[in-house]
């Protein structure tokens, strides 16, 4: 059994978080487009990726875009968020999430998780438009390729006449009561970068249903040229449409999405069954109605088996404690053997630069009733997720060795 004052060496080779997997065909299509010189915006490997991700996504339209925060500002463009419209959020996300909804001029108004997905609330959803039922609009996201309880969010958001942006960016690939993530809202989004399932070292697409809005897309991305012998310009535009270069990775990438998941799933299933006996639990899911792409395998650690651990802006410390561990302790030791954890996505409400916004929880207090707080008064579920959660080395090139002895290193750290 591995101990920290063993002769244990760090790993030769990093062990990382999520990092790409090529297989070659990613040159092939990158090759093709310098061959035939489509090295800008236009040209065959963009017009077959948005037909191969449309086809396989089952939306109608699938526009490549420079990144997915590209295609999260297109987004909230179509949807029609103007200057001081309060937006529902999910709060426990990136920040690329919500940081186009300031683009636009809107304020984020943050929406609590749940603890069965880790993804936004549908009763602190349903609370906030009793708080605020002007609100028309929601952005939410599937938190480390894991679905939300989309079919009931998408009921509240319905009886209150909102439209749902679905920020898929982690979770290409998972399906939810039988269709793939990224359909559920009125306007989608899937992301492309370097860590995700699929990558094109950056990129991004944007998925509706509705023609009028995928051309709108194309053109606003291409700086929103009008249709004259001369540059037109109309309205404003950006620099959001993907390279095809970008799109040749991408392209060769996508036969392997179905592959890849696989390979994530079953480190997720190995760390499950090596914390045997340990006071921890790997990232929930919906196991009757969802599979999610598997991501990001993720650990929680038992609230009575956390050591004191105390965080501040940029730094934190802890104590150790016998048979007790915290996700600092764990993520510094991993560190020291040359393998990349991260610590759960801090929640939005809990930033700097949004401590001033809106907040909305909703949690059971255990006697059949529920409690609402808003800005961060009372049960922050979020904020316990956070505290006591860390992501582990999930890289589908990891070996079989070297996650048993990452299990082994996370072990130690209880003892």
């Amino acid at each position: 059994m591995f101990t920290q004052d063993n002769n244990f060496k760090p790993f030769k080779n990093k062990v990382w978080l999520s990092s790409p997997t090529m297989h070659g065909e990613e040159l092939k299509w990158m090759t093709d487009a310098f061959n035939k010189n489509w090295m800008s915006t236009v040209g065959e490997n963009i017009n077959e990726i948005e037909r191969v991700v449309a086809k396989k996504i089952g939306c109608k339209y699938a526009v490549g875009l420079a990144t997915g925060t590209a295609s999260l500002h297109l987004a909230m463009k179509l949807a029609g968020i103007k200057r001081g419209d309060k937006v529902f959020c999910s709060d426990m996300t990136f920040a690329a999430t919500l940081n186009p909804v300031v683009y636009e001029g809107g304020v984020p108004v943050f929406i609590d998780t749940e603890r069965d997905t880790w993804n936004m609330d549908p009763q602190a959803l349903e609370k906030a438009f009793e708080i605020y039922p002007e609100v028309k609009h929601i952005v939410i996201a599937n938190l480390y390729g894991t679905p939300g309880k989309m079919d009931e969010l998408r009921k509240i958001a319905d009886v209150h006449g909102a439209i749902i942006i679905e920020d898929a960016a982690e979770s290409f690939g998972a399906i939810y009561k039988g269709r793939q993530t990224g359909v559920f809202g009125d306007i989608g989004i899937i992301s492309f970068n370097g860590n995700k399932i699929i990558t094109g070292s950056a990129g991004g697409m944007l998925l509706t249903d509705d023609v009028e809005q995928a051309n709108k897309a194309r053109k606003w991305s291409t700086q929103s040229r009008e249709n004259a012998p001369w540059y037109q310009h109309e309205e404003l535009g950006y620099n959001y449409r993907i390279s095809n270069v970008v799109a040749g990775v991408v392209r060769g990438q996508l036969s392997y999405l179905e592959e890849h998941i696989a390979q994530k799933k079953a480190i997720y299933e190995r760390y499950k069954k090596g914390f045997e006996g340990l006071p921890v639990s790997m990232n929930p899911y919906d196991k009757k109605n969802s599979t999610p792409n598997f991501w990001l395998s993720c650990l929680l650690i038992d609230e009575a088996a956390m050591c004191k651990q105390v965080r501040g802006e940029q730094d934190v410390c802890y104590v150790k404690e016998k048979g007790k561990s915290c996700p600092t302790e764990i993520l510094e030791t991993l560190s020291r053997y040359n393998a990349e954890g991260r610590p759960i996505w801090k929640p939005m409400h809990m930033q700097p630069i949004f401590r001033m916004n809106p907040f909305v929880t909703v949690e059971g207090n255990g006697r059949g009733r529920t409690n609402a707080y808003i800005a961060g008064c009372g049960v922050d579920v979020g904020a316990d997720i956070f505290n006591r959660g860390l992501c582990l080395p999930s890289d589908n090139k990891m070996t079989v060795d070297e996650q048993n002895k990452i299990i082994e290193i996370v072990r130690a750290c209880f003892d």
